[in-house]
């Protein structure tokens, strides 16, 4: 008999332009080797050039789908993304305490669109910080997010984001990485900070390219497919950064919409 492929749960929204949220994970889910299956928790009205409109799936049935994925299908890594009324996270927190024990949980805080759009209320940030966080191994907050979950201006230099991710840490998650896509100069470099205080910076060149819808979502969710398939964190999070940064080589062959199109999460199989 074959081995049953690894399972990977994305906990988020549906993107109906394909290139973020749920639609974007299942990609990279199946890029990678990763069976994907989901649990969405809002849908939006969305394209390449912005976010028309969002209409949040209740609480009570977000429940549900984790109670029904969870009670048959054996996960092995969860990913969790846009999450923007507090009873849904608060559902998402309750579920994952049912059901993941020891499964890894990487959280990606999603606040705001590649387009600008918010897609968090301010009250769901508290709720987010405090529930959610102490129940990730991972959070994977860009600068903008982490300096949200903080309530502090965001940082411009090395020693303030390394400081950031350390006081993050301090609030309950078991690694932090932050991103730097939305840092400047020649290479993109990211942070990670782990719960026995090691730290690890990697670095990638900046691609130039307006195609980065998905980012975000893709990189947390290629960790999370990592992590399924039995890497330690530290190397789920390298293999995920050099996945992406292939995503974006290739992002400008998928000509997809008018605004900031989506990586190309499947470049490794066809252009």
């Amino acid at each position: 008999m074959s081995t049953p492929a690894p399972i990977a749960v994305t906990i988020a929204g549906s993107d109906s332009g394909g290139g973020a949220g749920i639609q974007a994970d299942l990609k990279t889910f199946s890029a990678l080797g990763v069976y994907g299956a989901s649990v969405i928790t809002a849908l939006t009205a969305q394209n390449t050039k912005g976010v028309q409109g969002i209409h949040d799936v209740p609480a009570d049935f977000v429940a549900r789908q984790i109670d029904s994925v969870f009670s048959d299908l054996a996960v092995k890594a969860v990913k969790v993304g846009m999450l923007s009324q507090t009873a849904v996270i608060a559902a998402v927190a309750e579920g994952l305490a049912r059901h993941a024990g020891s499964i890894p949980v990487v959280l990606d805080p999603v606040m705001v669109a590649t387009s600008g759009d918010r897609l968090i209320t301010d009250a769901a940030v508290a709720t987010l910080r405090e529930r959610l966080l102490p129940r990730a191994d991972l959070i994977t907050p860009n600068l903008p997010e982490a300096a949200v979950l903080l309530g502090e201006a965001v940082a411009t230099d090395p020693a303030t984001i390394v400081a950031q991710a350390r006081r993050l840490l301090a609030l309950g998650a078991r690694a932090v990485l932050i991103k730097g896509g939305h840092g400047t100069g020649r290479e993109s470099i990211d942070h990670l900070v782990t719960a026995d205080g090691a730290l690890r910076t990697l670095s990638a060149p900046r691609i130039a390219t307006r195609n980065t819808h998905g980012t975000g979502c893709t990189l947390s969710a290629a960790v999370a497919a990592g992590l399924a398939q039995g890497l330690a964190l530290p190397e789920a999070v390298a293999d995920a950064k050099d996945y992406l940064t292939a995503a974006l080589a290739a992002a400008d062959s998928l000509a997809v919409g008018t605004g900031h199109g989506p990586v190309h999460h499947f470049h490794a199989v066809w252009s």
